[in-house]
């Protein structure tokens, strides 16, 4: 696997995610305690193709990144991201958001929304390439390619704030593990919901259309206002969790 990505006129070298970073979140313990260092997946960020929409991009407090993970298990578990939160909009009762397209492959996204430490929400949407997935406010997410394909994706997000990792760290986990055997319930947590399955948010009326390519609203930034003013967009966010 190459460490560079070139996009457009940008060559960016992966930040590589090896397994041993995620040593609290893996499932099979056993597994990992005799488990070599290898690397997991790959991340490319502040992707553009000129400089002209690079400037754009940062104009509108944006980041385009691309993140690669190639298919393999983490003993029973398939390989999956480390998985996050995001920090709250300031002045807002609430979390900057997130978007993602599926560039090539099949990715399961795990959704999970706590409130007072519970977990009081979790869904699946299960996206194949050209379907786009927007992450709601206040809901951590985890990446999982249970396929025999190479998952390439790309997602927008605000460009200012750092993902925060701790609370799935804390707790080994999302609130359920995809194994090869089939979904289970992280034993960490207490009283979770069960699953709900969603599909994948492709909503011609906001600009999301399965198939094209979601770089191309960097021609119309302002169509991505949602991932800086969640705030302001209380009916896109209804309609995804319907």
């Amino acid at each position: 696997m190459g460490k560079e990505l070139t996009f457009g006129d940008t060559t960016r070298t992966a930040d590589i995610r090896m397994l041993h970073d995620m040593d609290e979140v893996i499932y099979d313990k056993a597994w990992l305690e005799t488990a070599d260092n290898f690397e997991l997946y790959y991340m490319y960020r502040d992707m553009c193709k000129t400089k002209a929409e690079s400037d754009e991009i940062k104009k509108h407090n944006l980041r385009y990144d691309i993140t690669v993970i190639p298919p393999n298990m983490l003993g029973r578990e398939y390989i999956k991201t480390a998985g996050h939160y995001h920090p709250e909009v300031p002045g807002a009762n609430m979390s900057f958001t997130e978007v993602y397209q599926v560039l090539e492959g099949e990715a399961i996204y795990l959704l999970q929304k706590t409130d007072n430490g519970k977990v009081i929400d979790v869904v699946i949407i299960k996206a194949q390439a050209g379907d786009n997935v927007i992450v709601p406010p206040d809901y951590g997410h985890i990446t999982i390619n249970a396929s025999d394909k190479i998952l390439k994706m790309a997602n927008w997000v605000c460009g200012e704030f750092a993902s925060v990792y701790e609370p799935i760290k804390e707790l080994a986990g999302g609130a359920y593990f995809l194994l090869e055997s089939g979904i289970i319930q992280n034993p960490k947590y207490d009283d979770v919901p069960p699953i709900r399955y969603l599909q994948p948010t492709n909503y011609p009326e906001f600009g999301f259309v399965k198939g094209e390519e979601m770089y191309g609203f960097v021609n119309d930034m302002d169509k991505l206002k949602f991932l800086t003013s969640p705030q302001d967009y209380p009916d896109l966010f209804e309609k995804i969790l319907e």
